[in-house]
């Protein structure tokens, strides 16, 4: 039984729980025509239903985590799977199989051995999908009925049902910080093995990268962790590059928007202008692979420079500045366009003429917008991906050549991810602790772009 039918049902219950509820509220003032009712019978309404969906709900996301491991609990103890192999891998093989069929997910297993716990696999799965209906109906059933009774004329029905929803509006909001707590959790978890085999000080201030994903734990060597040209080449390539690419066309352009552009002209180029926000990072790593970095590489050759490469940092700074163009546009034009009317219009009365004010009254008027922008362009681009791995290549150079290949954290993190490495190895351990670093810098540019934008708020609404 999936956590959807579940959910559904309990949606259905809820409205039937709903309509009763209403039904019962407004039986006492028939009754009873003098009677005043503490709450709306829509209010008696939901609280019924809440006490039928919620606490289901709740019981459906436990018996997804559950019903599988009871499933495979009872599956270990039939006698059919007294002959499974004692090797881990092996055995969690075949019980996946047979998983797989017994659930319809797969015509038939591969290892003709997973074949005869197919039968015991769905004798379980019904037994334990009957058991998660019956509990969920007597969970919905109970929840509802002690709701219901509690249904008088003075109950206050609505105080009960606004503070389930703020419960749930509040756990909602902490969705996030939850997940960036996990996030953060898992990492420092990971990062504290690799540390354990290699030291800070050479992961964070070494040179050379070059981890051997093949090599044993034991015979490590640390001086090949270091990710100094991992950095560079982040930031050379991120916020570097790009940002000489962003910054000013993004800038430009949302002047050229908020105080030249005709109405008309404004609605057609805005919009098409934030399209490029839109287009998928992959589709800009085509882009850069195969029109930018032969086209740069052609140039180089040209003025002289005949080791130019076909995969540059250049190539790929290029196109990642043109892909935050709308982040800098976007956040600049709100800025300017929120700047009081009235600077600009004392500018313009004193003489001061158009390109005057924009440099000397908007421009500064706007900083703390555009530099919010700004910084959230620079953590968008030093988290990107595909197009470095399509466009700037893999090799790990502390150069300040942007025409030689470089890499960045990213592209690491995935090379080691994906890899066949244990994840005893610091090898791929180590994208863990690249992961930690990338984390803690964006972390940081959003606190900072925040604290902008909250003073940029505080000075002009």
């Amino acid at each position: 039984m999936s956590p959807a039918f579940l959910i559904l049902l309990a949606l259905g219950l809820g409205l039937i729980a709903w309509l009763a509820a209403r039904a019962r509220a407004w039986s006492f003032k028939r009754s009873n025509p003098g009677t005043r009712l503490a709450a709306l019978p829509s209010y008696h309404g939901w609280y019924v239903a809440f006490w039928v969906v919620l606490p289901m709900l709740a019981f459906a996301v436990l018996w997804s985590v559950v019903q599988p491991m009871l499933v495979e609990q009872s599956v270990l103890a039939n006698p059919a799977a007294a002959d499974l192999p004692g090797f881990a891998l092996e055995r969690e093989t075949m019980l996946a199989e047979a998983r797989a069929v017994a659930t319809g997910a797969a015509p038939a297993v591969f290892n003709p051995d997973a074949q005869r716990l197919v039968a015991p696999y769905r004798e379980a799965l019904s037994r334990f999908n009957l058991i998660g209906l019956i509990a969920a109906l007597v969970i919905a059933f109970a929840g509802g009925a002690w709701a219901f009774l509690r249904l008088r004329p003075d109950f206050r029905a609505r105080t009960k049902v606004e503070r389930t929803v703020m419960a749930l509006l509040l756990l909602a909001s902490l969705v996030a910080i939850l997940t960036t707590l996990g996030i953060f959790v898992s990492l420092v978890f990971e990062s504290v093995r690799f540390f354990g085999m290699i030291s800070p000080a050479d992961f964070l201030f070494g040179t050379r990268w070059g981890p051997d994903p093949m090599s044993p734990a034991e015979s490590a060597d640390p001086s090949r962790y270091g990710a100094i040209p991992l950095f560079w080449g982040t930031i050379y390539i991120g916020a570097i590059i790009a940002m000489i690419v962003a910054i000013p066309l993004g800038l430009m352009s949302a002047v050229y928007l908020t105080q030249y552009a005709d109405p008309r002209w404004r609605r057609v180029l805005k919009p098409a202008l934030e399209i490029l926000a839109g287009v998928p990072t992959v589709v800009y790593g085509y882009f850069a692979a195969l029109t930018v970095a032969p086209a740069i590489r052609d140039a180089a050759i040209a003025i002289g420079i005949d080791n130019a490469s076909s995969e540059s940092a250049l190539a790929a700074g290029l196109v990642m500045g043109v892909m935050i163009i709308p982040f800098v546009s976007s956040m600049a034009d709100d800025s300017i366009a929120a700047v009081p009317s009235a600077m600009r219009d004392g500018s313009l009365a004193m003489g001061a003429t158009t390109n005057e004010t924009i440099r000397r009254v908007l421009l500064p008027a706007a900083l703390p917008g555009i530099v919010a922008g700004v910084m959230l362009a620079i953590s968008r681009a030093i988290g990107e991906t595909m197009i470095v791995v399509m466009a700037a290549g893999a090799a790990a150079n502390l150069t300040a050549n942007p025409l030689e290949a470089m890499t960045t954290v990213t592209f690491q993190i995935v090379a080691m991810l994906t890899g066949e490495g244990s994840f005893d190895n610091p090898a791929t351990l180590s994208a863990f602790a690249l992961g930690l670093v990338l984390f803690l810098v964006t972390l940081a540019l959003n606190f900072i772009a925040l604290r902008v934008v909250k003073r940029f708020r505080e000075a002009y609404e």
